[in-house]
């Protein structure tokens, strides 16, 4: 990943913290094309618009359900959650799920292990135990192209891997990390659950659609159960769609200003977010709050299986004057989106400067800032921090 600026990934010991002080949060990520090289595997190359995936910690994959079933798990302060993910290939489902932070990213590679052919072999051979397309139907026109030697069930996790699980095997990543509390997160498992049911049960046959009905949706009206949110509509006549429909490159960067950038003490602002209301009414909490962090990652190197040069993920945006661009610049530039200490300094300061405010809107503020000034403090006395005083 080539940018003039970016935040790496939280330090060992922040990421520690983080699960500490925040054991239920979920992660966005915008995920760049897919470009296979020839001569192994299923040769495999996606559009330039990427892929999206919502990553959910402390939330895990009930392997008894026989198809992709989310439970709410308890606040572990190690990383241990699913990823989810949606494909055109699912007939019978909107969504699967990839167990835990590591295998969603790095399949069954080790911490710096280059993706080779066995390493790739073993991804797959892992994912097919975990049973991450248990359950799962692929349309039958998919199998047009599967090699004669290939059973259907290794053609499908064939198809899937670097999009559905191991995603930097050939892809660069833009995520956006999110606090959340039990609650919302419930709220986040019933949603994905709700949507998968009719799917489950041979109500509906699941087809995507890249206007009106794609990966992005889905990781965005999961968010807006949690009251991050308004809700995007979904399945509206493909015109007027065409004019408005989410993209990853998109929902990245308007999720970052949403959780660090909306104005929390302007009144006339919460007035007109309705989203907000909502938020405050059922869940006491305001979008904005301390700990929505922003990194970027790049494809896993070592490989011939994939080319990673250059890849591309698009906004959806006038090239000329759009203002998509230079936001992801600022938000790839400045510390408090990526840092957590320049974060929990930007709110608190905030905070500080918080002018009256109508009661339910006070509460969210007052308790949070509260909370944030217990978090500094623990961070004060952090080895991490005790190391960075003393340099």
């Amino acid at each position: 990943m080539k940018h003039p600026h970016r935040h790496a990934p939280l330090p060992p010991a922040d990421e520690a913290f983080y699960h500490r002080a925040f054991p239920y949060y979920a992660e966005l990520s915008a995920l760049t094309e897919i470009r296979k090289k020839p001569g192994f595997g299923a040769p495999l190359h996606s559009g330039i618009g990427g892929h999206s995936l919502l990553y959910l910690n402390n939330v895990r994959r009930d392997r008894t359900a026989g198809y992709p079933t989310l439970v709410l798990g308890g606040e572990n302060p190690i990383p241990n959650g699913v990823g989810i993910s949606v494909n055109a290939h699912y007939r019978n489902a909107n969504w699967v799920a990839a167990d835990g932070p590591d295998f969603l990213w790095r399949g069954a590679l080790g911490q710096g292990e280059p993706v080779t052919r066995d390493g790739y072999h073993r991804t797959q051979d892992a994912a097919k135990q975990a049973g991450l397309l248990d359950g799962i139907d692929f349309h039958p026109d998919l199998f047009r192209d599967k090699p004669a030697f290939m059973s259907d069930r290794d053609f499908m996790y064939e198809i899937s891997i670097a999009t559905d699980y191991a995603a930097r095997f050939g892809r660069d990543i833009f995520r956006l990390r999110i606090p959340l509390d039990r609650a919302r997160m419930a709220a986040v498992v019933d949603y994905l659950n709700a949507l998968n049911a009719p799917y489950r049960d041979g109500r509906k046959i699941f087809k995507w659609r890249v206007l009106n009905n794609n990966c992005v949706h889905v990781a965005h009206n999961a968010l807006a159960a949690a009251g991050i949110w308004a809700p995007w509509p979904t399945g509206e006549f493909f015109l007027t769609a065409a004019f408005n429909f989410p993209v990853p490159k998109n929902e990245f960067v308007d999720l970052a200003l949403r959780t660090n950038d909306f104005p929390i003490t302007d009144p006339h602002a919460l007035a007109k977010d309705k989203a907000a209301r909502d938020a405050l009414e059922t869940f006491g909490t305001l979008p904005t709050a301390p700990g929505a962090l922003a990194c970027t990652e790049s494809a896993l190197s070592g490989t011939d299986l994939y080319d990673t040069k250059k890849l591309r993920v698009i906004f959806y945006d006038n090239p000329f004057w759009g203002p998509y661009r230079p936001t992801l610049a600022r938000i790839l530039r400045e510390p408090r989106y990526g840092e957590l200490r320049a974060n929990f300094r930007h709110f608190e300061t905030l905070y500080l400067a918080a002018p009256g405010a109508p009661a339910n809107v006070h509460t969210a503020i007052a308790r949070d800032a509260a909370r944030l000034k217990s978090l500094i403090a623990a961070l004060d006395h952090h080895p991490a921090m005790q190391v960075e005083t003393t340099l």
